[in-house]
């Protein structure tokens, strides 16, 4: 194969993992005419078709998805070795992808972070919202933020925030109508609102815990969203009992805009842990963003209990 393939197989890569021109063509900077005509010139050359194209959706072939799986992994060690050779300079630099939730970025960590921009100027950072669970791997991050329960295996885990509880809230107005719950399944009678799991399409079940005793409880409503700030805004406004992380609320609730509820089912838990491959954790950029995120307390391997 000639040299200047070698590019060609990375925009072939960057379409296979997007599963769109259009979505390639922005991260890598090309015209999404270029590139469907470059990928076009592979294929001809290669005598393979790689991808499967569509009027909605591109897909590579089984020829082309073992393509992909050989090409992802070697490519991302390259990447990790060049990023490890900004060592030798002066200051950290280099781009740091992170997977996390809405809640998690406004608590956590960017309250944290964005000092550290300032001060490296170098250093890239990408923060990618998404309530649901990515595999950072696949997805290409190099680190993703969840609760500690939710680390993926084999991954190293931090703890950078401090224990929280999620809570059951609902308006004076919306309660004037409604009687409010007193055990966890009396929310099946009442206006929920919903959240939506980006990665999973499920529906998130609202968890309960007392004296040892857990319920998972599946609720209903009008209204489903996918992020937590439309959750608060619906039950200010009277559409219904919304399950959120309590500091969210606080301020809502301390000025009575919005009753607690449940409040002896929700026990603290811990919190945010920042979890990522082995590969990554001496990377001099990577290493700026998790000493600055770090949360008293030593560094965990998933496969030990983190709860």
């Amino acid at each position: 194969m000639a040299r200047e393939d070698f590019n060609n197989l990375l925009w072939f890569l960057a379409v296979a993992e997007e599963r769109s021109f259009t979505k390639a063509a922005a991260k890598l900077g090309v015209s999404q005419s270029t590139l469907s005509h470059t990928i076009k010139q592979l294929e001809t050359r290669m005598g393979i078709r790689l991808l499967t194209r569509t009027t909605r959706s591109v897909a590579p072939t089984e020829a082309g998805e073992r393509l992909r799986q050989s090409l992802a992994p070697r490519v991302a060690e390259i990447e990790t070795e060049i990023a490890a050779l900004m060592a030798f300079r002066d200051k950290p630099a280099g781009q740091v992808r992170i997977t996390l939730s809405d809640h998690a970025l406004d608590s956590v960590v960017w309250p944290k972070l964005r000092p550290i921009l300032s001060a490296y100027p170098d250093i890239t950072l990408e923060l990618s919202l998404d309530n649901g669970l990515r595999n950072i791997v696949e997805d290409g991050f190099d680190a993703g933020v969840r609760l500690g329960e939710n680390v993926e295996k084999d991954m190293i885990a931090v703890r950078i925030g401090p224990d929280w509880r999620m809570v059951a809230v609902a308006s004076p107005r919306y309660l004037a109508t409604h009687p409010a719950p007193t055990h966890p399944q009396d929310l099946i009678g009442h206006n929920c609102i919903n959240m939506r799991q980006a990665t999973a399409g499920g529906l998130y079940v609202w968890e309960f815990s007392k004296g040892g005793q857990e319920l998972r409880v599946r609720v209903d409503g009008q209204l489903i969203v996918n992020s937590s700030y439309p959750m608060i805004d619906a039950a200010l406004n009277g559409y219904g009992v919304a399950y959120l992380p309590e500091d969210l609320v606080a301020n809502h609730i301390a000025s009575g805009a919005l009753s607690l509820l449940l409040d002896d089912w929700s026990p603290p838990f811990p919190g945010y842990y920042i979890y990522y491959p082995s590969r990554r954790q001496n990377l001099p950029a990577f290493k700026v963003i998790v000493d600055a995120l770090r949360c008293g307390g030593d560094r965990f391997p998933a496969t030990q209990p983190i709860r």
